[in-house]
């Protein structure tokens, strides 16, 4: 995918208003009367530095580096709030012990670290709005018997991250009279220990929902089990007394969810994670040791050529023929990139079944109708090229056109994904330019490439 260009440290344009506030703020005369050193509170430092400091975890769903593009879920929202106030953005990553108190100690602004709101840190922080309602789940490795009750647990062991929220549950049940042995883990991140699940060098271990359903496309061998406790709410941080900074973050997380950012940027990650093949998965993870070598070379080089990165082409050649160069669908098309022979004719590609003609041909193609999406923004613009390679761009249209007349942004893959379903209903078709499509199948098209694209990438990061 081509990733825009991010930073670390970012700085949008600057609010019209932002210099008389910085004026203000130097005579005083916003001096807080919402709690701060010195009677002046957070917000106002913030903006007069210019700049927003979170601390936050260098791991899979908060913050990371992919071919030196930051990303994540929480880096994507502190990069909108800080945009929001007008400032840049600067990540710290202290140790998951240290996040608060390096937030007490004034090294950060704001915890972003997909923190789990409980009795014990609310006497520490201030908690801001909930943004996602998730669960404890244990995981397990397939081979191990299932867990049917709390009660199973006893005489097992449980491997946790020390002063994790999972270590406090573990510890309310053990102190409830539940023999259970914990053994806990300084600061190793959640994903090393269901990896180790998987691999099966621990018994067990405990996720909240959203990182276990996000590891396991990784490792599909673990399973996503018991509730290990009731509904718990993920939100952000702020010390304590800052309740300008803790009201700003708030309206921002309203408007996002108003407006459907927020909707756009879970879905960048965590889109699918519900849906699990098992068996798909498996035979995925197979291929890339046992087919994947025979035409990584070629995927890199064609990728290359058209400036993809070449994890993406390796995901869409997957999904096309599981690396078979002489796959042939039922509709006529063949080859590593199932090229149908119109497109092989106009992309110069004389051998649809040549593994070389087919990758080159197909990043060919890839290219020229990313070409035709111009104006739209990444990822969605990569995300609607995928969508017209599988079903023809004349369908994507229809569905943005639908999207458009439905008050949707028809540039956001977030809406055509609603609307191209809606091309297998007559009602829409009847006066679509391109007629009847099976919307429902480039949806699913894109969703399982993104699978298989983050699972090389996360690959690639490890």
């Amino acid at each position: 995918m081509r990733p825009g260009p991010h930073s670390a440290r970012r700085r949008p344009a600057a609010l019209a208003a932002l210099g008389v506030l910085a004026a203000l703020a130097a005579a005083g005369l916003l001096a807080g009367c919402d709690g701060g050193p010195f009677g002046r509170d957070r917000l106002d430092a913030i903006r007069e530095r210019g700049r927003l400091v979170v601390l936050t975890r260098n791991n899979a769903h908060c913050y990371y580096t992919y071919r030196d593009a930051p990303m994540g879920f929480e880096y994507d929202l502190a990069a909108a709030f800080a945009e929001s106030l007008g400032v840049d953005l600067e990540l710290r990553l202290p140790a998951w012990n240290s996040l608060i108190p390096s937030l007490a100690e004034g090294e950060g602004d704001l915890i972003a670290a997909s923190l789990t709101r409980t009795p014990a840190r609310e006497k520490r922080v201030d908690f801001c709005q909930e943004y996602l309602r998730i669960k404890q789940r244990l995981i397990r490795n397939k081979s191990e018997p299932k867990l049917k009750s709390l009660a199973d647990l006893a005489g097992r062991e449980v491997h946790v991250r020390a002063g994790s929220s999972y270590e406090s549950r573990l510890r309310e049940l053990a102190a409830g009279g539940l023999d259970v042995t914990i053994v806990v883990h300084d600061d190793l991140p959640t994903e090393e220990l269901i990896r180790r699940v998987a691999d099966g060098e621990i018994e067990l271990t405990v996720a909240d929902t959203n990182v276990a359903l996000l590891n396991r496309r990784y490792y599909p061998d673990i399973r996503v089990g018991l509730d290990l406790s009731a509904p718990q709410s993920l939100a952000w941080a702020v010390p304590k007394g800052e309740k300008a900074l803790r009201r700003a973050v708030n309206r921002f997380f309203r408007t996002i969810m108003q407006d459907g950012t927020f909707a756009e940027l879970y879905d960048r990650y965590y889109a699918s994670t519900d849906v699990f093949d098992y068996v798909d998965l498996k035979r995925y993870h197979q291929r890339l040791a046992t087919r994947l070598p025979d035409y990584e070379a070629v995927i890199r080089e064609a990728a290359a050529a058209q400036g993809f990165d070449w994890r993406l082409i390796a995901a869409i050649v997957y999904q096309e023929s599981h690396f078979q160069p002489r796959a042939r669908s039922h509709t006529g098309v063949r080859g590593l990139m199932q090229l149908t022979l119109d497109t092989a004719q106009e992309m110069g590609v004389a051998d649809r079944l040549d593994p070389v003609q087919s990758v080159q041909g197909g990043a060919r193609y890839l290219s020229y109708l990313h070409g035709l999406f111009e104006g739209v923004e990444e990822p969605d613009r990569t995300l609607l090229t995928l969508a017209a390679y599988n079903t023809g761009r004349g369908h994507v249209l229809d569905a943005q056109g639908i999207a458009a007349r439905q008050g949707l942004d028809p540039d956001k893959w977030v809406s055509v994904a609603q609307t191209l379903p809606l091309l297998r209903e007559r009602e829409y078709y009847k006066n679509a330019r391109y007629g009847y499509c099976r919307g429902t199948e480039p949806v699913r098209y894109v969703e399982r490439i993104l699978t298989y694209y983050e699972i090389l990438k996360r690959e690639a990061m490890e």
